[in-house]
Parts: structure tokens; C-alpha cells; sequence
């Protein structure tokens, strides 16, 4: 089935200051909101990239983790909306039951087309649309989850310059997800939950090294 056409841009959308990365984009499944939290409460409040997460839940019913969320960390965090603009950190939690798209001005767009592996929203086709906007100035991470979604998507991240990372499977809830992406072959860092954060700091601060 056909899925969305993301366009191609001819040039990446103007860098954020202050950083080597501007957009993270992090896919979690099962086990996800402990995982987020963790993550996300140990970003500092002067973080300079912009934060896409994408979880997957009920698509049946509305989503608190904004709000649960807010409570637990202190970088500014809100639920995806239309034409959303990517802002130096803020923290951008995937609607459910739509797919998140990263436009090449920088904009957010959500479509209710088909699942992807069977979920909606899919880390794959966010993924890939933040390869072909953002380009070598993104980096994806995989946290727990069932199932294999992201795992096309990152390679999109690899083939455009990007960096991908994946929470080490052993200090994940669920396994499957970080599995699949460690299974690609190009997973650039496995990292137990408790230093993805200090990493994501480290990687936007000053790069690759």
C-alpha cells in the first residue's frame, strides 16, 4: 500500500545555534513512558536541539503522557499539532493515532494513512521523513518496545549522515525494538538507559568527536 511521499529538499532547514544535532527524534513501544522519562528528566532546561517522541499507544483513546510527562521533566513539552515548527529545545510527544512527518522547512505535518507495522504513528515514517529533512543534523533512538518498527527508518538516518542510537536490549523492558535496530547493522552506539541522556548532551554539544 502506498504510504506518503515526503519531499526530497534541496537544502537541510537553517541549523538551531549552539549545536551539532538540531532535531532527536526517540521511538519507544512497551515499557516506553519509564524509559521517556528517564531520558528526557536528565536533558537540561538551556538543551539546544528540538526533541520528537513518538510512543505507541491506544489509538482508541486520548494521550496523557504531555501531561505526565511535564510533571517529570524540565524542557518544555507539548503534543504534536499541524504545521508545528521545530524549536530549540522543546519537547514534541506524537499525537495517537496520526503519523508525525518532519517537512524540509522545518514544519511538522500528521496524516491518519494506513499503519505501518501495524502502528500509527510509526517510527519508521518519522524517521525517514527526518533523514530527508534534516539530514546529517539528526539523530534516532530506538528505546523498549515489541515489534520492529524503526527499523527501515533508521537505516534512512544512516544513509543520510545521521546518527542512531539504541538503548542496550538488556536494560530494556521490552527488547524487541532495540533488537531489530541492533539487527541493521548500522546502530552507531548501544547504550544502557541511563546514559543515552548524557550522551544526547555530549553528540549535540559538540558532534561526532
Amino acid at each position: 500500500m502506498q504510504q506518503p511521499q515526503v519531499d526530497q529538499p534541496n537544502n537541510p532547514p537553517p541549523a538551531f545555534a549552539n549545536t551539532a544535532f538540531d532535531v532527536i527524534a526517540i521511538a519507544a513501544s512497551a515499557g516506553g513512558l519509564k524509559a521517556l522519562s528517564e531520558v528526557l528528566s536528565d536533558l537540561p532546561t538551556d538543551f539546544p536541539a528540538a526533541v520528537l517522541v513518538l510512543q505507541h499507544l491506544d489509538r482508541t483513546h486520548p494521550s496523557l503522557m504531555a501531561e505526565i510527562l511535564r510533571r517529570r521533566i524540565s524542557l518544555p513539552i507539548k503534543q504534536t499539532e499541524e504545521g508545528d515548527k521545530l524549536s530549540p529545545g522543546q519537547v514534541y510527544i506524537a499525537q495517537p493515532n496520526y503519523h508525525v512527518l518532519v517537512n524540509s522547512d522545518g514544519t511538522l505535518s500528521l496524516t491518519q494513512s494506513p499503519t505501518v507495522n501495524f502502528v500509527r504513528p510509526s517510527a519508521d515514517l518519522l524517521f525517514e521523513s527526518l533523514a530527508k529533512s534534516y539530514r546529517d543534523r539528526a539523530i534516532a533512538v530506538v528505546l523498549t518496545g515489541t515489534g520492529k518498527d524503526g527499523k527501515q527508518g533508521l537505516q534512512a538516518i544512516a544513509k543520510m549522515g545521521g546518527m542512531v542510537i539504541s538503548q542496550d536490549p538488556e536494560t530494556a523492558e521490552h527488547s524487541g525494538m532495540p533488537r531489530s535496530a541492533i539487527d541493521t547493522g548500522i546502530v552507531d552506539l548501544i547504550l544502557p538507559l541511563s546514559e543515552i541522556a548524557s550522551t544526547l548532551i555530549q553528540l549535540v554539544k559538540e558532534g561526532r568527536g
